[in-house]
């Protein structure tokens, strides 16, 4: 799963594509064969174990993957096992007990070797040096270091006289079946190099996943047959009869969590300050030591975003292995386990069979609370990204389990995962890229929700009723987002549509993804219509078209360009939104205190700008001096936030004041208000 992903983003589909490998074990060992027969494609050019060298320098990917599979079938294999007759011209197998192997001129190519002959351990510093499409590792040792490293420092002197600096190595991609086969430093200095690769705490982690699995089914039936509702019998065949769908829910978490460190990887280099921030937030909680774990110190992480480079992905690995451990731990503490609404996070760790014939047991697992803490750890995690707590911890100065809630709620009102399930199903059909793109388009939908929620509804984040009130609605809204927008947002909707489609994507994903950028003011409009009792679509289009006029989408999007550099102007940036929000919001209500029936709407829109036209000419002018001004400075966007503000504060007094067309505006609450957003 790791290196599949490493591949599609370069581009390439090991189930039709050929690469290269050369690889640490044999075809006798579990990690290394299983790897090596995963693609029928996969053209292993080198390979070695404790005994023997392993070299085919033009394999032929058919008879090799035949051949590698006889030997995994084999009750105990060696490389000496491999049939010589199908190996191509100028490799063979060698003896690693052999004072000096000579080189065909074929190795020479591969290897980029000058001399006629080698020590064995030359050879096998070559092969770790190849230039080949993946280096996998499914053996025994410490192969690669970092450049400064000592060989004492690495602790494994039986490997010191073959062992490879990472910045050395060629492959384009690393998979750690194995554990240790690298130093953290060593990776990191390969990844800074431009190599690809995790940790092997990811690579790995299917064993230890299968096993907290294995475990959590085997209390739950162990109980199931104490108390007499299977017989031992019947309790072993469920369990083998599981083992598929296991292995399933085992590969989807690997597959999501190196998905998460892709995500977070492609936006490292602009987030170096919150990892910053997240970082020295955990050190003073004495939850993390930064020299222990090889974490950059902040000098480095300055030196790094000078370089536009931030986290590489085994840094980012062990920062998400900190963030979920803490965050679990710390919803165990909590309430959160508890909300009656999260049982159905219970229910996903285990087969289906499982939540189907023994739901009620289930409920009360021994360890239903520590479970229910992990799935919500990873899956908001895997989600929303490794900063994505402690940015909104901080900004709103809600507590972890609030954060939680409130993405939970997000989460499911606007359907998150079957997006991402669609977005998920698009493996090699369209560019990583552009997968990786619409994730962080929700991401940044459910972000801002989640800071909604949290905001407006900090008292009262019930999830069944947050769902009650919201989904249903929501749900309307995304079925034909269009017909809810006005001018500009709707022709913004149509090009970022039609783009997505001509990718490649199904219509009903591309319709909600061209629109994630409106949907989050469905929240606000949402409230508005079920206060008002105005219909929904004709408080959106009244929004819409109130921003259209007002060119407030283009300021939005300005003030989503401000790029900031330091944790005081990425929150201001957050501000100038939340404030957006507020007064696009209380505008919106003036005009709906104005509106009396549904088709005095648009009398009452071109009454209201006739009413404040020298205010609203003010904040034009404002606009063009903002739009003359190639890179904008936070303080105008303040100043034009406060003449805003004003705007709107004078329209909700007078829309109070006249009464003519609505009720009055202590009836209408202000749509989407953020507090302290005036």
């Amino acid at each position: 799963m790791s290196v599949e992903r490493h591949f599609r983003e370069l581009g390439l589909n090991p189930a039709e594509d050929e690469f290269t490998v050369v690889g640490v074990g044999d075809m006798g060992g579990d990690v290394f064969g299983n790897g090596l027969l995963r693609s029928a494609n996969a053209r292993l050019v080198a390979a070695f174990n404790h005994q023997h060298i392993f070299i085919d320098p033009n394999p032929d990917p058919a008879q090799s993957y035949a051949e590698r599979q006889r030997l995994f079938e084999l009750p105990r294999s060696a490389w000496s096992d491999y049939d010589t007759k199908l190996i191509s011209k100028g490799g063979g197998v060698f003896s690693r007990s052999s004072k000096s192997i000579t080189l065909t001129p074929e190795m020479k190519t591969l290897l980029q070797l000058k001399a006629d002959r080698v020590p064995p351990n030359t050879l096998i510093s070559a092969i770790l040096k190849a230039k080949v499409d993946l280096l996998w590792f499914g053996g025994i040792g410490t192969y690669i270091k970092a450049t400064h490293e000592s060989h004492n420092d690495v602790g494994d002197k039986a490997n010191d006289a073959l062992r490879v600096n990472g910045s050395d190595v060629r492959s384009r991609v690393i998979g750690e079946g194995g554990n240790l086969g690298m130093t953290q430093l060593g990776r990191i200095e390969y990844a800074l190099a431009g190599g690809r690769l995790n940790t092997d705490f990811i690579d790995n982690s299917g064993g230890v996943d299968c096993s907290d699995h294995e475990v959590n089914i085997k209390i739950l039936l162990n109980n199931a047959v104490a108390s007499g509702d299977l017989t031992q019998k019947q309790r072993n065949l469920l369990l083998e009869d599981m083992t598929a769908e296991v292995a399933a829910l085992v590969l989807r978490n690997n597959y999501r969590q190196t998905q998460a460190l892709s995500v977070a990887k492609a936006e490292a280099a602009e987030s170096t300050e919150e990892y910053r921030r997240l970082m020295i937030s955990l050190e003073a909680q004495e939850k993390l030591n930064r020299p222990l774990e090889y974490l950059p110190d902040d000098e480095t992480l300055s030196e790094r975003k000078l370089d536009k480079k931030g986290l590489t992905r085994p840094e980012l690995a062990i920062l998400m292995a900190y963030v979920k451990a803490d965050l679990k731990q710390t919803f165990i503490e909590s309430d959160l386990p508890d909300e009656p609404m999260l049982a159905a996070e219970l229910f996903k760790g285990f087969p289906t069979v499982l939540t189907k014939k023994f739901s009620k047991e289930l409920g009360n697992h021994q360890l239903r609370r520590e479970i229910i803490a992990t799935q919500v750890a990873n899956d908001m995690v895997n989600h929303m990204g490794i900063t994505f707590v402690d940015r909104l911890v901080q900004s709103t100065g809600a507590t972890s389990a609030a954060v939680a809630i409130a993405w939970i709620v997000a989460r499911d009102i606007f359907q998150l995962d079957l997006w991402w399930r669609k977005i998920e199903a698009l493996d090699f059909k369209v560019p990583a890229d552009v997968q990786m793109s619409l994730m962080n388009d929700f991401k940044r939908l459910i972000r801002r929700s989640v800071r909604w929620l949290i905001r407006n509804r900090r008292g009262e984040l019930d999830v069944q009723g947050c769902l009650d009130r919201f989904a249903g609605s929501i749900l309307e809204v995304s079925a034909d987002l269009p017909d809810y927008l006005e001018g500009d947002a709707r022709k913004d909707w149509q090009k970022q549509n039609d783009v997505l489609v001509k990718l490649g994507l199904p219509e009903d994903l591309a319709a909600v993804a061209a629109g994630t950028t409106h949907l989050y003011s469905a929240l606000g409009i949402i409230e508005a219509h079920q206060t008002t009792g105005m219909p929904l679509k004709n408080v959106a289009n009244l929004y819409y078209s109130l921003a259209d006029r007002l060119e407030l989408d283009w300021f939005a999007d300005a003030i989503t360009k401000l790029a900031p550099s330091s944790h005081w102007q990425a929150l201001a940036r957050e501000s100038f939104k939340e404030d957006l929000d507020w007064q696009q919001s209380a505008l919106t209500t003036a005009v709906l205190n104005r509106a009396g029936q549904v088709e005095n709407i648009d009398a009452c829109v071109a009454r209201w700008l006739a009413d404040f036209q020298p205010m609203i000419e003010r904040w034009r002018v404002m606009l063009t001096e903002l739009k003359g001004v190639r890179e904008p400075e936070y303080p105008m966007f303040s100043v034009a936030l406060r003449e805003l503000t004003d705007l709107a504060q004078s329209a909700l007094r007078a829309s109070s004041e006249q009464g003519s067309c609505a009720p009055s505006a202590e009836d209408v609450p202000l749509v989407g208000t953020v507090a302290g957003g005036n």
